[in-house]
């Protein structure tokens, strides 16, 4: 089995086909790159060979270097892991920089022949920076196709060549927001920021290949900065503009990093060091700065959560082994901004979807939510008159529950009551099939007890969407005590349709995600009574990767919500409620109608379009700062073991029983800190007993919640990590 193949036409023209076996993307590996290397070369010294085409067997052109050989690298380098990795990227240099020159003189730079790359669908990460060291790029004109360099968003930088050849060919500047932000774009996009060079019809992608590859001369062969008197556009670090751009850059990425994202400024220092030297030396910083970045712990936390247990999870890790329970019909009970969201999802993804509420206008106003979105999506060029169409077409608005008959998975998401959800509960089973799967969307009531309303709670599943539903990518799976595994493979597929990413989790309390959030919250709200200043509060979660602070969040969720869940929550726990120092900063706020943005007032002043103006000045009339401010570190120690403690209790507890769902879920769900992994990972970055003793330590100075939990006392005293002995292939051993 080979992922390459190679033909010569009667015209020695050879196309060389990129197609791995068993896999619907392809994705390059350590023998891959060995055998495109030889059938280059093959191809490069047959004197009967004019030219090459590089393409794809598949729709698309690939989805980048497979991560788990960089992982790999690191294992297999022993006691010097760093030198396995940087030589491994340097051979990866060496046979791309083979197709760049294509055997041309190095003197001369001439006799070299054309390598054309023709893209017939998405290219992304390597499979990108393999198109930039050919000679050409020529992509399909396929709207659904994108083409881009996204490895910044999993704790990486480009380190295939990539970072190197986009900033020489389109100058610092315009890579920067390819580079720096992963940003992606539909082929005529790419042609448009100068990434490819043509956008063809897709039946004529490889006969247009072809006639460059017959046309080509040598001039055509050599690259930019290959050339004598190569200037890069925009300059250099030592021209005016370039150093004006570079002093910018630098300023940018601090501001959006806060510092806390290594691959960030490693790759601006590759650039920039890069930028003043030759090609062959830029590309050996690039590997260098590479090879550091990936080293940093904070980068293979961030691969194995946003790309391998992500992608694991995806595919099905927690799933039960069933048949297909895939979603033919379904059924949402409540058009409101959740209903409507999730109706739209699942349209979206061919579903189709009966819509009820309580009246006709509601229930057509939740279609017409979706329609919004689609509109929107067509004002960006994403969305066609015609999948407008079929989209709408999909979602049946109507009060009328006779209307799911034939529906396989209904999803509830009414008003958060115990007694509504009940009613609704009967009217559908009333309505469905004995096999049709019902599954609630809450955020805290707990599933075992909503599922007692079911005539079969075996069938009776908790689907936790998050808000807004179209854009948040994080769904979580409620089992409840009697749930059954059919229910739980019918979610999970369910959420694979919507093409978002599920953790699955045990009945309990605000479940995990919530579980977790609430303390970042409530500590933050703490702190204010306390007299720490806001500001302080705020700028501490940012500078540790938070990206809101928790008093913007609780303006952002609503005062009033929180005023509901803590009363709720007093209501259940009655003596062993914690939280009424929060209460006594909430109440108050909601009883003066500073509700959050929504009202134009909370813990922020809004001006009259809503737009965010700063923390409100009264805060520090109704609970002054202390004169004495606590150190950066612990206010951030703070807010980090807030949600962390929470998650190893989850863990400890049963309620989490997989931590890569609560690495994953933590990031997804609520944006903790995704340079660290997510809370499991960053306890393996610091270690067990460092985070045992910074615990104990707050405990004793705030309080018992800080209290370490027995499970992370008794890892400290073993020596124990969170991944060594609970990842899958731990337990396995």
């Amino acid at each position: 089995m080979t992922d390459f193949t190679s033909r010569t036409d009667a015209d020695g023209v050879c196309t060389i086909t990129w197609d791995v076996p068993g896999k619907s993307m392809n994705v390059m590996s350590m023998a891959g790159f060995a055998e495109l290397d030889g059938l280059i070369a093959a191809a490069l010294g047959d004197p009967s060979v004019k030219g090459v085409i590089l393409t794809s067997g598949k729709k698309d052109f690939a989805a980048g270097m497979d991560l788990n050989v960089i992982a790999r690298m690191k294992e297999e380098g022993g006691d010097d892991p760093a030198r396995a990795v940087f030589e491994g990227v340097m051979e990866m240099h060496a046979v791309l920089r083979r197709i760049e020159r294509a055997g041309m003189d190095p003197k001369t730079l001439k006799g070299g022949k054309p390598i054309v790359a023709a893209l017939p669908g998405t290219a992304l990460g390597l499979g990108l920076e393999l198109p930039l060291a050919c000679h050409r790029i020529i992509a399909a004109d396929n709207p659904k196709a994108k083409i881009g360099l996204p490895e910044i968003m999993v704790g990486i930088f480009p380190g295939g060549g990539g970072t190197t050849r986009l900033v020489r060919r389109l100058g610092a500047m315009m890579a920067a927001p390819l580079l720096l932000e992963g940003k992606l774009n539909d082929p005529k996009g790419a042609k448009a920021m100068g990434v490819v060079d043509e956008v063809v019809p897709a039946d004529q992608l490889l006969p247009r290949a072809k006639e460059w590859v017959l046309g080509a001369k040598d001039a055509d062969l050599v690259k930019p900065w290959d050339a004598k008197g190569y200037k890069m556009p925009g300059g250099a670090p030592y021209h005016p503009a370039g150093f004006m751009t570079f002093v910018g850059a630098s300023a940018m990425v601090t501001g959006k990093t806060m510092g806390v994202y290594p691959a960030a400024k490693g790759l601006l220092a590759a650039v920039y060091e890069g930028a003043l030297v030759p090609f062959d030396t830029a590309l050996k910083i690039e590997a260098r700065w590479f090879t550091h970045v990936l080293m940093n712990p904070s980068s293979s936390a961030m691969i194995r959560s946003l790309f391998i247990n992500k992608e694991a999870l995806e595919k099905g890790a927690v799933r039960p082994a069933l048949p297909d329970q895939s979603v033919r019909k379904l059924g949402v009970i409540g058009a409101g901004m959740m209903g409507a969201g999730i109706a739209h999802v699942a349209a979206n993804a061919g579903i189709e979807v009966v819509l009820i509420d309580a009246t006709q206008e509601a229930a057509d106003r939740g279609k017409s939510h979706s329609e919004g979105l689609l509109d929107k999506g067509m004002k960006r060029g994403k969305v066609s008159a015609e999948k407008k169409a079929e989209v709408l077409g999909r979602i049946a608005a109507t009060t009328d529950y006779a209307a799911l008959s034939g529906c396989d998975l209904i999803v509830e998401a009414v008003f958060e009551d115990p007694a509504v959800k009940a009613e609704v509960t009967q009217k559908v089973e009333a309505a469905v099939g004995p096999d049709c799967i019902f599954a609630t969307n809450t955020s805290t009531l707990p599933i075992s007890g909503l599922a007692k309303a079911s005539r079969d709670p075996a069938q009776f599943i908790g689907i936790h969407f998050f808000s807004p539903v179209d854009k948040m990518m994080l769904v979580e799976i409620i089992r409840g005590k009697a749930t059954g595994d059919r229910a739980v493979a019918k979610a999970l597929d369910f959420v694979r349709q919507i093409r978002k990413t599920p953790i699955v989790v045990h009945d309990a309390r605000f479940f995990y995600a919530n579980r977790c959030i609430i303390p970042y919250l409530n500590e933050g709200i703490r702190m204010v009574a306390e007299g720490v200043a806001p500001a302080l509060i705020e700028n501490a979660a940012k500078l540790v990767g938070m990206p809101l602070g928790p008093l913007q969040l609780v303006d952002e969720t609503s005062i009033d919500l929180g005023v509901k869940i803590a009363k709720a929550t007093k209501a259940a726990l009655g003596e062993a409620y914690p939280d009424a120092a929060v209460d006594a900063v909430i109440f108050p706020l909601a009883d003066e109608g500073r509700l959050g943005r929504k009202a134009g007032a909370g813990f922020y002043a809004y001006d009259a379009a809503g737009k965010r103006e700063g923390l409100w000045p009264g805060l520090a009339d109704r609970w002054p700062q202390a004169e004495a401010q606590p150190e950066l570190a612990e206010v951030q120690h703070r807010l980090l073991f807030a949600q962390v403690l929470e998650a190893v209790r989850a863990l400890e507890e049963g309620v989490l029983t997989d931590i890569r769902e609560g690495d994953v879920g933590a990031i997804l769900g609520w944006g903790f800190a995704p340079w660290s992994g997510g809370p499991f990972s960053w306890l393996d970055m610091i270690g067990a007993p460092r985070a045992v003793e910074i615990c104990e330590g707050l405990a004793e100075r705030h309080g018992s919640r800080f209290a370490p939990p027995k499970l992370l006392v008794e890892m400290a005293g073993k020596g124990e990590s969170f991944y060594a002995r609970f990842a899958p292939q731990a337990r396995a051993a």
